[in-house]
């Protein structure tokens, strides 16, 4: 009988066991890497370990397991579409820098999977990979129990990224039964480590033992590694019986509440409407903890990554018929999830909420001519037969609506069309260089530093209060590079007593909105 249990009891039955083992419960690190240029986020549980296996720090205790909260958004397109895509997970893991090997690694993952104290799996329901020269590993799983049929060898059982460490590696799998048969029995790949629905790897043990030199010869490590990684989400679908992670504590919850705000839809009930609901329910997760580490939406690096994910929810929560900004209403049911061992997310709701209705509200203003013109560019290139859309029309979506190229790309897919990806570029290098050539020259400078030395008046900003300020008063105008007491007509600039516009600075891309009149029709944009 398979225990029942929560996402949380879960995590904490994993560091327990390994606490147990001698090893130190390391804290999950923040999403945004420290001191590493190398990468854009926290992608694993081995990356905030680097410090340690590369020598330039030494840890207090060689053993160490940790729950390491990471985002991957190498494939976003697929969240939603399959099972166990996401674009944030947790990484269980243990560790051993120099200390225990590939007998302890196997004894103790066999113990935590298959003992009734721990999470108590049939044994059976077992099959593990291992690399085809690595004897030893199959030795040490046919010694705590494992039969041999349910070891199975594959060639690609080893983790090399080029030069430095590297080893074979042990996949295991739990056979979620007949009901879980997706393909053929003929099929060449149904089997435990094939792409099939019914073989689940849960956790993989990497035994970094040899140095790949810059000869391209692998040399014994004398002091050997452990690394480990084990899904949290696909464990807890084990556990709670959901065909997919999405039918876990960790996403339901948010389900539920989209549910709510939607146009009377419910999950479950159409495959196209569920991809909808399971992109809300990944994105709201990311976003809310990536927030709270510190990120926030932007047009470059992970900012971009925010902002991107932030607009395929609105996209997505448009075809659940959700007009309005919605998005931000989740970000306190996250935090409900992740309390037990991210308490911090929940305690900055208000200020996560805050960020994220923000975006949304930006883009809410462009989106409705953003999918016309995106409509109304797919209706013409099916009519006419044609099959991409061009990289100024890409670019526009972009620059004028909002779209990053990603989502356009994504929206064209689903009608069997692609996207100008060189076009698109040339027209983003276009706009750059209009952007430094306009920032560039004595004379240009020259009009600007003067303009500033006559602007004596000081706009407060109220942005981190209010997203909108009433009555506001115009203290300056500027035409044409010049203060001017009134407008000839035509565009002006102009400068109000108090503002809830953030400006382009300290590397901040500067806040879009609206200017309404007392009968609250729109005059301006800035």
């Amino acid at each position: 009988m398979m225990k029942n249990l929560s996402s949380g009891q879960i995590r904490q039955l994993f560091l327990d066991f390994f606490q147990e083992k001698g090893h130190t419960i390391e804290p999950s690190a923040s999403l945004i890497p420290v001191e590493d240029p190398t990468l854009l986020w926290i992608n694993s549980g081995v990356a905030t370990m680097k410090k340690y296996f590369d020598g330039s720090v030494v840890p207090k205790n060689p053993r160490m397991t940790s729950s390491q909260k990471s985002i991957r958004t190498n494939d976003i397109e697929n969240v939603g579409k399959t099972p166990r895509h996401h674009t944030l997970f947790e990484m269980l893991g243990n560790f051993s820098v120099g200390d225990y090997f590939k007998k302890e690694a196997i004894t103790w993952a066999f113990e935590l999977l298959t003992s009734p104290e721990w999470f108590g799996w049939d044994k059976e329901k077992l099959y593990m990979t291992v690399y085809p020269k690595d004897t030893d590993a199959k030795k040490y799983w046919e010694q705590v129990g494992v039969a041999p049929d349910h070891i199975i060898e594959i060639e690609d059982n080893f983790w090399d990224i080029g030069q430095g460490p590297s080893g074979p590696d042990s996949e295991i799998f739990y056979d979620r039964g007949e009901d879980f048969d997706n393909l053929q029995s003929d099929d060449p790949e149904n089997y435990p480590g094939g792409e099939n629905d019914r073989w689940l790897e849960v956790w993989n043990i990497v035994f970094s033992q040899f140095n790949h030199t810059p000869q391209d010869t692998y040399e014994p490590l004398p002091r050997k590694n452990i690394d480990t990684g084990m899904g949290l989400e696909r464990v807890v679908s084990i556990f709670q019986h959901a065909r997919t992670n999405f039918e876990t504590d960790l996403f339901l919850p948010m389900i539920r509440e989209t549910e709510k705000l939607s146009d009377h839809k419910t999950y479950g009930t159409s495959k196209q409407d569920d991809v909808a609901f399971r992109i809300i329910a990944d994105h709201a997760r990311a976003i809310t903890v990536a927030i709270g580490d510190g990120a926030l939406p932007s047009n470059v690096g992970r900012g971009y990554v925010i902002r991107r994910l932030i607009r395929r929810a609105i996209v997505n929560g448009q075809r659940l018929g959700i007009n309005q900004a919605f998005l931000y209403k989740l970000a306190p049911v996250v935090g409900q999830t992740l309390e037990s061992y991210y308490p911090d997310v929940l305690k900055q709701k208000d200020y996560i909420a805050k960020v994220i209705r923000s975006e949304e509200d930006r883009f809410n203003e462009t989106l409705a001519d953003g999918l016309k013109l995106l409509n109304q560019v797919i209706d013409d290139a099916k009519t006419n037969h044609q099959t991409i859309i061009d990289g100024p029309t890409a670019f526009k979506l972009y620059d004028t609506y909002g779209f990053p190229v990603e989502l356009t790309q994504e929206e064209a897919a689903e009608v069997g069309l692609t996207v100008d990806e060189a076009g698109f570029e040339t027209e983003m290098q276009k706009q750059k260089d209009r952007a430094r050539n306009a920032r560039s020259g004595a004379k240009s400078m020259g009009v600007q530093r003067d303009l500033l030395l006559e602007i004596k008046t000081k706009s407060d900003y109220v942005g981190y209060d209010t997203l909108d300020v009433d009555h506001a008063k115009i203290e300056d105008i500027v035409e044409n590079e010049k203060l001017v007491n009134q407008s000839k007509g035509g565009t002006v600039e102009v400068i109000f007593n108090k503002t809830p516009f953030y400006a382009e600075m300290g590397g901040q891309v500067a806040d879009r909105g609206v200017v309404l009149d007392e009968e609250g029709d729109k005059v301006g944009c800035g």
